[in-house]
């Protein structure tokens, strides 16, 4: 479980200042590059856009890092949202761990 308070870095963050930028890249080289549409890298690059395991594996082959990486950004970012969402804690905590439930 997450314990920190400051939001973790998002997908899109990630990928334009650690990777497209440091390279040089526009949307739409790394489309070009991905297989994909502009409006796909653009989507991500604004966190429109989740990673799914078939685009981590496709990042992952493009940067030459491990899907891992990706779905791991991702999960946080996930994470966080769900902690610190009031609406998803009030659904979180209505839950009741089994041993107590009957």
């Amino acid at each position: 479980m997450l314990t920190t308070k400051r939001k973790p870095a998002t997908v899109g963050e990630i990928l334009v200042e650690e990777f497209m930028q440091p390279m040089g890249l526009t949307q739409a080289a790394l489309a070009e590059a991905m297989g994909v549409q502009r409006k796909h890298v653009n989507e991500l690059c604004n966190d429109r856009r989740t990673v799914t395991a078939a685009t981590a594996l496709i990042l992952a082959r493009v940067f030459g890092n491990s899907p891992d990486f990706w779905l791991n950004v991702q999960r946080r970012s996930d994470l966080w949202e769900a902690m610190n969402s009031p609406r998803e804690r009030e659904r979180i905590e209505r839950a009741v761990p089994i041993g107590t439930a009957a």
